[in-house]
């Protein structure tokens, strides 16, 4: 696979996606119709078809009968469904999850791995290299890399324009004019792959995907709310996913709670995160006279009937109510989407949060909100990410392709096709 970086590349890649596309879109097609199409040179094409045959995107389909009298017949050729397109992975506080689907969109493989809350990016970088191995083929063969076009990566926090106190840019700096400041792991896996890395926020790409193929799939909007080890979301407005200025959409976690509570990590007093994070539940279990080394404890405990962790989670469903009901006010979605590991404890969170959300929310749209639990679980916010490199979803329509966009996958994304099939599961 030719390395990025010199014009040359760039326009070889685009002529690899050019043809890729063509035959996703119309499959099998021999080498005199793909030239009709593409309208490259013959040596061009010949040489893009030699490559691409040789890493295994492409694979012959078989001959097509030819006229009488006209020589051989011409040999088709067609998109190798074993061929892996797209990466998505998400780096999350304490573990990391990927997922990867092949040339015809189709998710082929989920992987994921825990890891301490402070292992170095590089370390990150090295399981994720791992993961994806264990996906595509070191040894089993059912994934090859040879048409990888970009891998869609979420990270914990803000993605965008933002700045600390000094004025360094924070994540990513993408000002008017100016190349981006790439996140670490962008370098790190662009120089292990070459190929382009797209970055968002990895609760968003969570909201992405369980929009796409989850529990909230076809819903025009969206409130996604993920519980985990730290609290944030995703919000889908007039069937497209919302960024943000600066992109900060979806920071749930920091609504203000408790104006006299526990201080945050963002730098504020009494937010929903150190109330319903998965580290604060715990804290709060363990004050309250309750043993629990970790979430699964609990869990135990709430299906014992422990009436402390009951009491608990009761009084943390009613500040996710809360949040929520104001949110639902401001935003007016149809479905709202409770993922994460706090999810997971189901009844005992679950009910209170509905409770106080139907106490709060407007009695006219009371009844028309869905409330539900996610579908993809850990894996949400990988899949995210691989729907940010397809960027064909509706979705997206009116969202950032990223400042990592290389031209020839720039292309791709800006084709007339249909959007993702919603019906694939992982």
């Amino acid at each position: 696979m030719a390395q990025p970086g010199g014009p040359l590349s760039q326009l070889r890649r685009g002529h690899e996606e050019l043809v890729l596309e063509l035959l996703r879109k119309h499959g099998p097609l021999n080498r005199g119709e793909l030239g009709k199409h593409c309208g490259l040179s013959r040596t061009t094409l010949y040489d893009i078809l030699t490559e691409l045959v040789a890493d295994g995107a492409v694979v012959a389909a078989g001959q097509q009968d030819a006229p009488r009298g006209r020589g051989r017949p011409a040999e088709t050729l067609t998109l190798n469904p074993d061929a892996g397109q797209a990466i998505g992975i998400d780096f999350a506080r304490r573990g990391l999850h990927v997922a990867a689907v092949n040339l015809a969109h189709e998710i082929v493989g989920t992987a994921s791995e825990p890891h301490a809350a402070d292992l170095p990016w590089e370390q990150r970088a090295e399981l994720a290299v791992s993961l994806i191995g264990s996906l595509t083929g070191a040894g089993t063969g059912t994934l090859r890399l040879g048409a990888l076009s970009a891998i869609g990566v979420g990270v914990v926090g803000p993605v965008g324009t933002i700045e600390d106190d000094l004025g360094e840019p924070v994540e990513q700096d993408v000002r008017p004019g100016q190349e981006p400041t790439p996140h670490p792991v962008q370098v790190l896996l662009r120089e292990r792959f070459g190929v382009p890395v797209l970055l968002d926020n990895n609760t968003r790409l969570a909201a992405l995907g369980e929009a796409i193929w989850g529990a909230a799939a076809g819903g025009g909007d969206v409130l996604y709310l993920r519980l985990s080890h730290g609290v944030g979301g995703g919000l889908v407005v007039g069937g497209s996913l919302h960024r943000g200025a600066y992109g900060l959409s979806g920071e749930f976690g920091h609504i203000t709670v408790d104006p006299d509570g526990a201080p945050c990590d963002c730098g504020g007093t009494g937010c929903l995160e150190t109330i319903a994070s998965i580290r604060s539940v715990l804290d709060a279990y363990r004050g309250a006279g309750g043993r629990a080394d970790g979430l699964p404890d609990l869990v135990k405990a709430v299906d014992a009937g422990d009436r402390t962790a009951e009491r608990l989670l009761a009084g943390v469903g009613d500040s996710i109510g809360a949040v929520l009901a104001a949110v639902c006010n401001a935003i007016g979605p149809s479905v709202i989407v409770i993922g994460g590991e706090l999810a997971e404890i189901g009844t005992a969170l679950m009910e209170p949060i509905e409770r106080t959300l139907s106490a709060h929310v407007m009695p006219v749209t009371r009844h028309r909100v869905s409330l539900r639990r996610a579908t993809l679980g850990e894996v949400a916010g990988a899949l995210g990410g691989i729907a940010l490199v397809l960027h064909e979803s509706p979705l997206l329509s009116r969202y950032p392709a990223g400042p990592d966009l290389a031209p020839g996958l720039a292309q791709t994304s800006q084709q007339e096709d249909p959007p993702m099939n919603q019906s694939r599961q992982s």
